[in-house]
């Protein structure tokens, strides 16, 4: 068998689809939720375990949801009817973080965007019945946002 060089890691050169970029992020804030490492350390540890493809895309949002933690928790408090945040399953957490804070900061993905990519990541990671978890929290605070308006003028540009 013939072994070939590792080659040097070049971090952010390769190109990602949004839902590889979401995946990704999604390890990384999952993993930012049992670590006290700072969003660069963790991306640094990212890039020498060499485990999943990333990019500058990458990185941005995770510092991003990582630097609005805070508001997007609290955003997901808001609308979780059923669990406190405290009992929400860290995996849940992850992918909430990541549809909220598009659903906030990001005017190029409509909710709906969102939360379709949300269930996905939670069909693959989470348990079935929490799924359902996730598409009811996001698509409540999705009404919520329509009925203030605050969707139309960011994903418009209004």
């Amino acid at each position: 068998m013939r072994v070939f060089p590792r080659l040097p890691i070049q971090k952010g050169l390769c190109k990602l689809k949004r839902s590889e970029i979401r995946e990704a992020v999604f390890f990384l804030t999952f993993e930012k939720l049992f670590s006290s490492d700072t969003a660069d350390e963790i991306i640094d540890t990212a890039y020498e375990a060499d485990v999943f493809e990333m990019n500058e895309d990458v990185e941005n949002m995770f510092k991003a949801i990582d630097e609005n933690s805070s508001e997007i928790d609290g955003t997901i408090a808001k609308f979780s009817e059923k669990r406190q945040f405290s009992r929400i399953p860290k995996v849940l957490t992850a992918v909430l973080r990541i549809a909220v804070y598009e659903m906030l900061y990001d005017p190029k993905i409509h909710d709906n965007v969102a939360i379709s990519e949300a269930v996905i990541l939670a069909q693959k990671f989470a348990y079935e019945n929490d799924v359902q978890f996730v598409n009811g929290l996001l698509g409540a605070f999705s009404r919520s946002r329509v009925r203030d308006g605050s969707e139309e003028n960011e994903n418009t540009g209004d």
